[in-house]
């Protein structure tokens, strides 16, 4: 089986820039169809039911293979609008953001990420996830045990309704599901695998963990196993107390940020990453980014890391083998790019090229032209 040793981003290949929104985690489903969550927008002002409000999360379909696809509304998606506090609600804003997905069996899981408080106060942090599933492709939507969807406030939030809430060092509040194949059909053991930064400050957010749960029981927080080792035989070793998790990878030190804004501002926002099975060559590819950290620890201050990983199991190990300190699609060296998405549905059969999307925060002229679905085509190369 040839070994993946590089990759290259065609640069030639990049998209003009669709909708309004950021992050972009995808899932294949079973109807052939990539679902796709999208926080902070108000989406394509061309699709029927647009009325140009901004959501803190929200859900479309995208139909066919880039760059030919198409995007639609997700029409049972309970949308969270994007409220700006007023002094009679001063903690409405930034509630859920919806990162990790996986389409599987005509069910949808969505998991949510919160932060500690709004965004703005100091030190603050996502401080967990909440999981909200529907069982008809995405046309009513319940919480993680079963009942009506709500979203709770910020003070209803507890770790009996949140899947992940207050875990040591915040771990597990950003998720991201490794994607395998359509409709999950490439995984053999049943398991469903999460990744997540292990922490919010630099030496814990560019930590990598890693938690399984059989599919069957995806909803049931006493199932997960968390990471906890590896075997000289190259088994992972899992253990059902998040104490003993393990790390997985370690990427570079440096691109955290701790402020947003100025001092008084936290959010550290960095090393969430992609993670797709290529089949063809038998390969976990992971794509990951952190922050171009200012002076001051502001985000955003000068183009991002981007890395690109190979790993024979879920659980690595992890080899590197594609690095850009100054992360510049096109040339561009005012991007301040973030979110590498590897589509699982845009690779190639042969394994070799796929489609990356992400989003970039760039302002220019006040505005934020690419804070939009950008996308790529990027060539593997192989020995």
């Amino acid at each position: 089986m040839p070994l993946i040793t590089g990759l290259r981003r065609l640069d030639e290949t990049i998209q003009p820039v669709t909708g309004v929104g950021d992050n972009w985690h995808m899932s294949w489903a079973a109807n052939d169809q990539q679902y796709v969550g999208l926080c902070d927008g108000h989406g394509w002002d061309t699709l029927p039911g647009y009325t140009g409000q901004v959501y803190n999360s929200n859900m479309y379909l995208i139909r066919g293979q880039a760059p030919h696809h198409t995007f639609e509304p997700v029409p049972g998606y309970p949308a969270l609008e994007s409220v700006p506090p007023t002094p009679a609600q001063p903690k409405s804003y930034s509630r859920y953001y919806g990162f990790g997905i996986l389409a599987l069996d005509h069910h949808l899981y969505h998991f949510l990420s919160t932060p500690q408080e709004p965004f703005g106060a100091p030190n603050n942090a996502f401080a967990g996830v909440k999981l909200i599933y529907s069982a008809d492709d995405g046309h009513t939507w319940h919480n993680q045990d079963g009942s009506p969807l709500r979203w709770e406030a910020w003070e209803e939030r507890t770790s009996d309704n949140m899947l992940f809430f207050r875990e040591p060092d915040e771990c597990f509040s950003l998720l991201t599901v490794l994607q395998m194949g359509r409709n999950y059909a490439d995984n053999t053991d049943g398991y469903v695998y999460l990744y997540a930064p292990n922490g919010s400050t630099d030496g814990t957010m560019n930590q990598l963990v890693l938690a399984r749960v059989h599919r069957r029981d995806l909803l049931r927080r006493s199932r997960y196993q968390f990471y906890a080792g590896m075997n000289a035989d190259g088994a992972a070793r899992w253990d059902s107390d998040i104490h003993a998790r393990g790390v997985v990878h370690t990427f570079p030190r440096g691109w955290v940020n701790y402020t947003i804004g100025g001092p008084h501002g936290g959010h550290p926002y960095a090393w969430q990453p992609s993670v797709v099975y290529n089949q063809a060559l038998a390969t976990y590819m992971l794509f990951n980014w952190g922050i171009g950290v200012g002076a001051d620890g502001d985000w955003f201050a000068k183009p991002s890391y981007l890395g690109f990983y190979t790993a024979p199991q879920p659980w690595g190990p992890w080899t590197q083998v594609h690095e850009e300190t100054a992360w510049t699609p096109g040339g561009d060296q005012n991007a301040r790019c973030y979110q590498p998405q590897i589509s699982p549905k845009w690779l190639a059969d042969d394994g070799k090229s796929f489609w990356m999307v992400w989003t970039d925060f760039q302002l220019v002229g006040g505005a934020r032209p690419y804070y939009a679905f950008n996308c790529q085509q990027v060539s593997i190369q192989t020995d």
